[in-house]
């Protein structure tokens, strides 16, 4: 067989997700480079493979990925796994795809399991759209600066999160989008898999409270946050227009023309031309 990278995607966790691809690319590499070679030498042993295994994670594939690409033009069948679903989605896979890529050899990219795609059809949502945000931030700042900038897209918003951080990230949900359901993926696909739904102040306080039990919160988290409602709109308007008859009266006061106030609040506030002037007209009385 040619030289050729395998991008081999495993189960995010029920081995039974397999697939039969997946594992016809594993028997069929000459090496398996994997995120952490521990999980992926469990993964091989449970369907009875034995195959050299190189570790390749986050702090490594930069320095590493020109080296795997050269074996691979020399001949070499070299397979590509992360912990646990699609490499290259939150994954440092991505670097060596583009590095293979660059110098122009074989690249096989299966399809697999991806947390991301299960958790945004279990959350119930009707979008036909999602965005993947990938780690949710860790602080909370920019939590909410993420938020804000994506308060607008008419899409579910899918991250993931970790347990220990859980309550915060719902926390700056509540406040920055309070009108929006969200689903809490937990454990998906395994023996204690948990879709909990609803208002992401609600779930805060569900969660903070479970935090406190004996075990605490456990398991990988996806965190789905529903697309705009009507409701939403309807209040982010109502808000525009108040903020914008305040700012048309500090213009007024600044001795502004009707007509450049105008221009400023529709540029600064989205509001409709005609809405602007007519804000702009109330404050000049």
């Amino acid at each position: 067989m040619a030289g050729k990278l395998i991008i081999v995607p495993t189960p995010i966790g029920n081995l039974g997700d397999m697939t039969l691809r997946s594992l016809e690319a594993l028997r069929a590499a000459d090496v398996v480079c994997a995120e952490d070679t521990r999980v992926t030498g469990k993964l091989l042993a449970h369907f009875d493979m034995r195959k050299p295994l190189e570790r390749l994670d986050e702090a490594m594939i930069g320095a590493k990925a020109v080296g795997i690409v050269e074996r691979v033009a020399a001949g070499e069948v070299v397979a590509y796994c992360s912990d646990a679903g699609m490499p290259g989605v939150s994954d440092p896979g991505l670097r060596l795809v583009a590095a293979a890529q660059e110098a122009g050899v074989p690249v096989e990219v299966l399809p697999g399991a991806s947390a991301a795609a299960v958790a945004y059809v279990a959350s119930g949502t009707v979008c036909p759209r999602f965005y993947f945000g990938g780690f949710f931030p860790r602080k909370a700042g920019e939590q909410r600066s993420v938020l804000e900038g994506l308060r607008g897209l008419d899409a579910a918003l899918v991250f993931y999160e970790s347990p220990n951080r859980l309550v915060g990230a719902l926390t700056s949900i509540a406040e920055v989008l309070p009108w929006r359901s969200v689903a809490v993926c937990r454990e998906l696909t395994k023996l204690h898999e948990e879709v909990a739904r609803g208002a992401a102040a609600d779930l805060a306080e569900r969660f903070a409270a479970r935090a406190e039990e004996p075990g605490g919160i456990r398991g990988e988290i996806a965190l789905v946050i529903d697309a705009p409602t009507a409701e939403e709109a309807a209040a982010d308007a109502a808000g525009a227009v108040a903020s914008a008859e305040a700012r048309a009266t500090e213009l007024v006061a600044e001795g502004l023309r009707t007509k450049e106030v105008a221009r400023r609040l529709a540029a600064e506030f989205g509001v409709a031309r005609n809405d602007a002037y007519e804000l702009a007209m109330a404050a000049a009385r």
